[in-house]
C-alpha cells in the first residue's frame, strides 16, 4: 500500500488518543493520529513522524501521522508504520498475490461470522477460510508482542474463530508487524495475559498463527516476511 503527500515533522504531544501537536517546517499543527493505541514508546517529544496531506475537503485536521521514527538505545533507529488501516490494505495486496493461497482464492473484506465481523472471508474451492488481521507496532530489542493494551475484542476474536473450526472453515490469524527487521513475534502476557491465554488456547485448537513483517518506508508498506511466533 502506498500514500500520497507524505511530509515529514517532529512530534511535540498527544493531547488525547486522537490527536497530536507536531512540528512542521517550525509550524505547530494539530492532526489526526491514525491509531488509538497508546504508542508511548514511539510518540516521545522530538520523535521525527512521517505525516500524509488528507485529501478530504473541510476536515478538521489537514493531516494524518502515518509512521514514526523509533531511537532504540545501542541499535539503529526503526521506522514503524503506525496507521491503523494500513495492515488490512497491506494484507490485501499480499493475499492476492497467492502467497498464502492461490490466486484464484476469492477474497471478501469485512464478512460477519456470529457475533464477529472479521477481516477476510476466503474461498478456494472446496477451503472455506476466515482469516482476521491484527497490526503489531509494539517493539523492543528487536522482538515484537501483540496487544500493547488489554484488549477484549481481540480475545473474542480467538474464540470465535475457534467456533469456526468446530464448524468445517479453516481460521487464520495474521499479525502485521508494521516494520522490518525483527527477529521473533509473541502475546504480551504482561500487558494482557488475557489475550495470550486465548492466543495459546486457539493455537492448540488448529487455528493457524502467523506474523509478517513489512517493509517500511515513509510513503508505504508492503508485506515482506515470515516472523517466528514463540508462544
Amino acid at each position: 500500500m502506498k500514500y500520497s503527500r507524505v511530509i515529514e515533522g517532529v512530534f511535540l504531544e498527544r493531547p488525547n488518543r486522537f490527536i497530536a501537536r507536531v512540528s512542521i517546517k517550525g509550524k505547530t499543527e494539530t492532526v489526526h493520529v491514525k491509531n488509538t493505541g497508546r504508542c508511548r514508546e514511539l510518540l516521545q517529544p522530538g520523535t521525527r513522524v512521517y505525516l500524509e496531506e488528507a485529501d478530504r475537503p473541510g476536515r478538521k485536521t489537514k493531516y494524518d501521522l502515518i509512521a514514526a521514527e523509533k531511537l532504540r538505545k545501542g541499535l539503529p533507529s526503526l521506522l514503524i508504520n503506525m496507521d491503523s488501516q494500513a495492515p488490512n490494505q497491506a494484507a490485501e495486496e499480499w493475499l492476492k498475490q497467492g502467497t498464502l493461497f492461490s490466486k484464484q482464492a476469492q477474497i471478501r473484506r469485512e464478512v460477519k461470522y456470529k457475533n464477529s465481523r472479521f477481516d477476510f472471508y476466503i474461498q478456494e474451492g472446496k477451503r472455506r477460510i476466515f482469516l482476521e488481521v491484527k497490526g503489531v507496532t509494539l517493539e523492543q530489542e528487536g522482538r515484537v508482542s501483540f496487544p500493547d493494551a488489554p484488549t477484549q475484542r481481540g480475545v473474542k476474536h480467538l474464540h470465535e474463530l475457534i467456533s469456526c473450526l468446530k464448524e468445517g472453515y479453516e481460521a487464520y490469524l495474521l499479525f502485521v508487524v508494521q516494520m522490518k527487521g525483527i527477529r521473533e513475534f509473541s502475546p504480551n502476557d504482561e500487558n494482557d495475559p488475557a489475550f495470550g491465554t486465548a492466543l495459546r488456547e486457539a493455537a492448540r485448537a488448529g487455528v493457524r498463527i502467523l506474523a509478517m513483517d513489512c517493509v517500511v518506508t515513509k510513503d508505504q508498506m508492503q508485506v515482506s516476511k515470515s516472523v517466528p511466533v514463540v508462544l
